[in-house]
């Protein structure tokens, strides 16, 4: 792509491509395209002037390459997803745009009597809300709005009315915006992000291959903690469904033999083979915005309040106007009661606030399924750390290998990573790169894989049962018999240990070596300061390797060889204390734990059924993303907190001085829009402590 060099400094280059004109979907291909570059941080495209911004980190002769080579064609193409939000964004500034030039246009080009008759037409519109408010039995904002309108428009004051009605059409289009631009992004997030899948070939060997291979009738193989990737109908098996993200329901629904199963949601428990249906990008979006825009949950108590307070105080505005006339018997003093309501701040405010939280987490590559997760965040005291995957690297790597009974230990390694391949998961993962880097092959040569969750894997090799999984699954609960006790007394400590049984021996041990985050420490340090008192770590691990990650990282305490329903159960604990409990984990075995707390947090390499459940997503980079979370979440509080004082106190104060005669009503009207506009404005900056 030719394009001119505009402005450059230090990691950041603006630039304009040769093009007379660009289409919002060739901005998007440009900014995904180039985003897909490694070393460029961060891209920003204009199409209105055919601009582009791209934030780097690498040689600056990579970004011009980057630049020299970007083509518009099917290849930069599929780099776009089916919904970006620059569609909608642009819907809405144009709408804005057209209502304030109407105004304009209305207000110094068009004469008096037709600027009478348009405000006429248009003020049907708010009589209509507030009689359909009063016929329905409530005293709601529209009442008031329409009592407003009416009035000024009979003291033949129609500035004041056309004000008002400009206003409360900004409103309407900033709170639609709000709203639709809120379930787009969450409606994105909850998109797939399955790259591959186990399909079932015609003699019923599994091969691993992309989705976008996978067509209408092929088979795919779903087991524990993966997500369904495309919609289908269950041919054999039988698995309990997670279909919380399709249908809101909070509890598994069984699935077996001739049901429908749709992409996106998870297998809790089981196993199931789909025979595909449909493919990719076949309505699950649609589906999804349908799903949250019809359910509530996503809203924080604090918008819920701002909603309830302002419907709460149109009976004292209408009060308090016919109590000022009947007083003073001044109609001027009276409607500035009417000019001053608080409903227009208050319901705008509040939701653009969360709104501008939600974008700013983005930014941060955190995703949240609501803001009132960012306020149950932002109330926590105590946050629940699972070890792997999120104090400790998401990579474990193999670091020893213990076979026993004179067994093979590359064979060890194989066998093991046969069956691990089938359950993503951090160790799982480890295991199976460690056969990668050894050149190790492993067929499938096992029966059916069964899946015990937070325990191990069983299956039948020739004949023989094999499982591998945690001490307490190997040696308490299957029974497994060890080669010799003193053996496991002089295993490495320092080491995550997996157990490989063959015929109800052990005949391995797989040491994982999993380096702790460099920035654990810091994160926790700095979580104390923002405000969580109890930092707390549980995982599976010994007591031995449990104790050396505490001390290293700081925690308060921590739990050693605990159950996922250890771990929901202490949260529950904490529920009944009076404690507000933040969990954070990657793994299928925290679901009942990130399900338990007030915000689940996952890990973005985490299980599927992990991202799934959690109320809150969060970069796997680095841990300072959960920091600039409480940071954000405080933050949104202490605007939200401020917005209330700052809205009951200046209309409160307009209305005083209305009643008192200081301010007309024509007056209160523009400072109260004013000051509408400017709260609304204030709420959209980013935020700060």
């Amino acid at each position: 792509m030719k394009c001119k060099i505009l402005h450059e400094s230090k990691g950041r280059i603006r630039v304009r491509f040769c093009q007379n004109y660009m289409t919002l979907h060739q901005a998007d291909m440009a900014e995904y395209a180039l985003s897909a570059v490694s070393g460029i941080t961060k891209v920003q495209v204009y199409d209105r002037t055919c601009d582009v911004i791209l934030y780097y980190c690498c040689d600056r002769k990579t970004v011009l390459s980057a630049l020299a080579h970007f083509r518009y064609n099917e290849e930069t193409e599929a780099l776009v997803p089916a919904q970006t939000g620059r569609v909608l964004n642009r819907e809405y500034e144009e709408k804005l745009a057209s209502a304030v030039m109407r105004r304009v246009i209305h207000k110094f080009l068009l004469p008096l009597p037709f600027r009478r008759l348009i405000s006429f037409f248009t003020a049907l519109k708010y009589l209509r809300r507030g009689l359909k408010c009063l016929m329905h039995g409530k005293l709601e904002v529209e009442v008031l709005d329409a009592v407003a309108i009416t009035v000024s428009m009979l003291r033949d004051d129609f500035n004041t009315a056309g004000s008002v009605m400009f206003l409360l059409k900004i409103g309407d289009i900033l709170d639609e915006w709000t709203h639709k631009k809120s379930v787009d992004d969450l409606a994105r997030t909850m998109s797939l992000g399955v790259e591959q899948v186990w399909m079932q070939t015609e003699d019923g060997q599994e091969m691993l291959v992309p989705v976008t291979q996978i067509q209408k009738g092929d088979r795919v193989i779903v087991r524990t903690g993966s997500m369904i990737p495309l919609d289908g109908k269950v041919i054999a098996g039988d698995a309990m469904i997670n279909q919380a993200s399709m249908t809101g329901e909070s509890v598994p629904v069984h699935k077996s033999e001739g049901a429908y199963v749709y992409a996106g949601t998870v297998v809790e428990d089981g196993e199931c083979t789909v025979q595909v249906e449909n493919t990719a990008g076949s309505g699950r979006y649609d589906r999804i915005v349908k799903m949250i825009e019809e359910s509530e949950h996503m809203k924080s108590s604090a918008e819920s309040k701002a909603s309830h307070l302002a419907d709460k105080l149109v009976p004292w505005c209408l009060g308090g106007t016919l109590l000022t006339w009947l007083l003073t018997r001044n109609a001027t003093k009276a409607v500035s009661i009417l000019m001053v309501d608080f409903s227009c701040a208050l319901k705008l405010a509040m939701p653009i606030s969360v709104l501008s939280a939600m974008r700013q987490c983005a930014e941060a590559g955190i995703t949240v399924k609501g803001g009132k997760f960012l306020e149950a965040v932002a109330d926590a005291d105590t946050i629940v750390f699972d070890k792997t995957g999120t104090l400790t690297h998401s990579q474990p790597r193999v670091a020893q290998i213990i076979p026993f009974g004179g067994r093979d230990e590359t064979e060890m390694l194989r066998l093991a990573a046969c069956l691990e391949e089938h359950y993503p998961h951090s160790i799982a993962n480890a295991v199976v790169a460690a056969a990668a880097e050894r050149g190790l092959e492993h067929e499938e040569f096992h029966s059916r894989v069964e899946y015990v969750v937070a325990h191990g894997i069983s299956s039948m090799v020739e004949g023989e049962r094999v499982l591998i999984g945690s001490h307490h699954f190997i040696i308490e609960d299957e029974g497994c018999t060890p080669p010799d006790e003193r053996i496991f007394r002089h295993l490495p400590m320092e080491y995550s240990h997996l157990y490989l049984a063959i015929g109800g021996e052990v005949a391995a041990v797989i040491c994982i070596e999993d380096p702790l985050r460099e920035e654990a420490a810091d994160v926790v340090q700095k979580l104390h300061e923002y405000g969580i008192s109890r930092v707390v770590m549980m995982t599976g691990d010994n007591e031995s390797t449990a104790k050396a990650v505490a001390e290293k990282v700081g925690v308060d305490e921590y739990h050693a060889e605990v159950l996922p329903e250890e771990k929901a159960a202490f949260i529950r604990t904490e529920h009944e204390a009076g404690r507000k409990v933040i969990m954070i984990g990657d793994g299928v075995n925290d679901s009942p734990a990130l399900s338990e707390a007030d915000a689940g947090i996952a890990i973005s390499t985490g299980a599927a059924i992990a991202r799934e459940i959690a109320d809150i997503t969060i970069s796997a980079d680095d841990l300072y993303a959960l920091v600039e979370l409480k940071r954000l979440s405080n933050a949104l509080m202490k605007r939200i907190s401020r917005n209330y004082r700052t809205i009951i106190g200046f209309n409160g104060g307009l209305i005083g001085l209305g009643v008192l005669g200081v301010l007309p009503p024509a007056t209160s009207a523009l400072l109260h829009n004013a000051s509408t506009l400017a709260i609304g404005l204030k709420s959209m900056t980013d935020l700060t402590v």
